[in-house]
């Protein structure tokens, strides 16, 4: 495979999933440890992603506000958090998480909506407190730098204590047999936490990322509430998505 089009498979796979560890590249890819350092060298010193430790990470979810960094898809999310307003409500409490998808929800919020919502990131806590009429809680714990996010058992603690009407949450990967999973076992935790603490979970995200796993598992189909695409709800690629539990917007 040339190195333009192992590049450009890079970028993909990081585009979609946020962050890539270099040995599932090398397997992908079927290229040596030693070329997959090389082309992550060659891409950072080009600006295309941030090289973190055991792999690489899209600039746009490190930095989301850096005008300057490309985010992928965003028509796609845009269209996606339009759909999930549709579920927030008047003296609703809502806990979310990051990222590119919920940020772009949180610009979003029409000014005269009261809703209290709890986040464990600080970008998309800033972004919400832009509305006057929010009420924002920030969960604080150890920063994962490489999402943005806090995590670790002081955040786990603090979510034992609450109880909300609907959790927000991206997806690194989602299928209708593994359900939604991840690579970061940190967030992982936090996650199943933030599910145990809502009464409703949603899953946003871009249909790229259906029908594809990580290693670890957050949680089944069966848990979550409703999945969110940029997709009309009777588009054959949800066909599998279909169930008596699950709601497809």
């Amino acid at each position: 495979m040339r190195k333009e089009e192992r590049h450009k498979l890079i970028m993909r796979e990081i585009n979609l999933h946020n962050k890539v560890l270099s040995t599932d590249l090398s397997t992908l890819l079927n290229i040596s440890d030693d070329t997959v350092r090389r082309d992550l060298k060659e891409l950072a010193e080009t600006g295309m992603l941030l090289k973190v430790h055991g792999g690489a990470a899209s600039k746009s979810f490190v930095s989301p506000f850096n005008a300057q960094n490309e985010v992928y898809a965003l028509n796609e999310k845009k269209k996606i958090a339009e759909k999930t307003l549709k579920l927030i409500k008047n003296e609703m409490v809502i806990l979310t998480e990051g990222g590119t998808t919920i940020l772009e929800l949180a610009r979003m919020i029409p000014e005269n909506l009261r809703v209290t919502f709890f986040t464990i990131s600080p970008q998309v806590s800033i972004t919400l407190s832009d509305h006057s009429n929010l009420e924002v809680i920030t969960i604080g714990g150890k920063l994962n730098k490489n999402a943005n996010l806090h995590v670790g058992a002081s955040v786990i603690n603090q979510l034992v204590d609450i109880k909300v009407d609907l959790c927000l949450l991206g997806a690194n990967a989602f299928s209708s047999e593994e359900g939604l999973t991840d690579m970061d076992w940190d967030i992982v935790q936090v996650k199943k936490a933030i599910i145990r603490s809502s009464k409703k979970t949603a899953v946003l995200s871009i249909s790229e990322k259906l029908n594809s796993a990580q290693r670890i598992r957050i949680c089944g189909p069966n848990q979550i509430n409703y999945l969110i695409t940029e997709l009309p709800p009777d588009s054959p690629l949800l066909t599998n998505y279909r169930n008596d539990n699950l709601i497809l917007l």
